[in-house]
């Protein structure tokens, strides 16, 4: 029995020691209550710091606008408002985004076109209402980028967007025709045929997403005061600019490049975009560009030299020496679109010297064709073209027979569309160079001309 007794004391002795190891000692205790040491926020971490700091950085970032700080700038998002895209905008933007776009410098002759159009309607709204050009007179395209803040900017002095504006036509599809875009989208059969698709239903803008992660608009109308819409491709906000009217008239689309767009920041990258798609945009195109000049250091004054007699005369010397040049850095905009659409005037106001010198800066070549022609062809479709025939033969023409060329280029509204047409031409007619533009020709018949000769 005693036995027993012995044994049950053993292990309740056991249970005693393990349940004692369970409990933290009271000195830990004690050591947490101490006044004077301070515990530690959740996530103060120095990773979770630097983690914060990065996403705040991300954030003051996402908008830079001239003339705001970071603060301001976290202010004017917090007081925006804010907008959900509709279902088919946000669907369309995806695809467009994530998988359909392979051609992602198509962006930039979206931007342009789309500028160019508002270029237009203030035009010819000035036709009847000389007033609508009082807050500016200029119509142009400017274009500057920035490799510091990674972005790029292409500003135009046209008719601008309200308020309204802002959230009907960059997030319904009220006027874009999305909903016809993705029945459309579903029809094609090639990448080359959805490449051409973007530019046919008015949604090019959002095209700025294929080299874009976040995409902000500033706008002033005439009717309207001065906004900024702002969007990650999620969702998009609108508000009115704190700076008040800075464009005077027009708008300025500003996109923060994603790393794989930052080589077009480049100026040089820049205008062979521009004279690739846009270069007979009826409007002058400038980008920001730098330049070295070289100039005169400048020279200090007239040293006075030494008396020469007693009589305290002071003669001053010149400096005899050639002054020093140096060389020196020049930013201003530079004209890109100096060649002018002639297939649009009339052949009886041209001059030989114009088609000879359109010839040359459209092929680069150094002699004057031998033949031309220029005509307007009217029917269903209406077009204008200018078709030359070289001197000379390309050195590779023999080589190269039978293969695909580009010396036909096809223009919509003096927009390039493509230069496919390698089953339009016969092959024994390559060596013909020229354009071929048209104002009605529908952008599904342009996809289809472009597919077709892929098929």
């Amino acid at each position: 029995m005693r036995q027993r007794y012995i044994i049950l004391a053993f292990f309740i002795l056991i249970s005693l020691g393990l349940l004692s190891s369970l409990v933290p000692p009271v000195q830990a205790q004690a050591g947490d209550s101490d006044p004077t040491k301070v515990k530690e926020a959740t996530g103060s971490d120095k990773v979770g710091s630097k983690t914060d700091d990065k996403v705040v950085e991300r954030e003051e970032q996402a908008i830079k606008l001239d003339g705001l700080n970071a603060a301001q700038v976290k202010e004017l998002r917090d007081k925006a408002e804010k907008f959900a895209f509709q279902a088919e905008v946000d669907r369309m933007m995806k695809l467009i985004i994530n998988s359909l776009y392979k051609n992602k410098e198509i962006f930039l002759r979206e931007l342009i076109s789309n500028a160019s159009d508002a270029l237009d309607k203030i035009r010819f709204m000035s036709l009847t209402n000389k007033e609508v050009l009082d807050a500016t007179p200029e119509l142009s395209i400017r274009i500057k980028a920035d490799k510091e803040d990674k972005t790029l900017r292409v500003i135009d002095t046209g008719i601008g967007m309200t308020k309204e504006d802002l959230v009907k036509n960059l997030g319904t599809i009220a006027k874009s025709g999305t909903s016809e875009f993705l029945t459309k989208l579903s029809e094609v059969q090639s990448t080359t045929e959805s490449s051409d698709l973007i530019g046919q239903f008015g949604v090019g803008f959002y095209s700025s997403f294929l080299v874009a992660d976040r995409v902000t608009v500033i706008t002033k109308h005439n009717d309207d005061k001065q906004y900024i819409w702002e969007s990650d491709a999620n969702s998009f906000s609108v508000t009115e600019d704190p700076r008040g009217n800075t464009l005077k008239r027009g708008t300025e689309i500003i996109l923060h490049m994603k790393e794989e767009g930052l080589d077009w920041l480049e100026p040089s990258s820049l205008r062979d975009l521009i004279v690739k798609y846009s270069q007979f945009i009826n409007f002058p195109i400038y980008v920001w560009e730098s330049r070295t000049e070289t100039v005169e250091e400048a020279q200090d004054k007239d040293e006075k030299k030494e008396k020469k007699d007693e009589d305290a005369t002071v003669e001053e010397e010149k400096d005899k020496s050639e002054p020093k040049k140096v060389e020196k850095t020049v930013w201003d905009w530079r004209l890109v679109n100096e060649n002018k659409p002639i297939w649009t005037r009339k052949p009886a106001d041209i001059k030989d010297e114009e088609y000879n010198q359109f010839f040359k800066s459209f092929t680069k070549a150094s002699e004057d064709p031998l033949a031309k022609s220029h005509f307007v062809a009217e029917g269903e479709v209406t077009f204008k073209s200018i078709l030359f025939v070289p001197k000379t033969a390309d050195f590779d023409a023999w080589s190269n027979y039978g293969k695909k060329t580009d010396n036909i280029k096809m223009y919509v509204r003096r927009v390039f569309i493509t230069d496919n047409f390698e089953e339009m031409m016969p092959k024994y007619l390559s060596f013909i160079k020229g354009i071929v533009d048209s104002d009605d020709l529908p952008l599904t018949s342009a996809v289809r001309l472009s597919s077709s000769t892929n098929c």
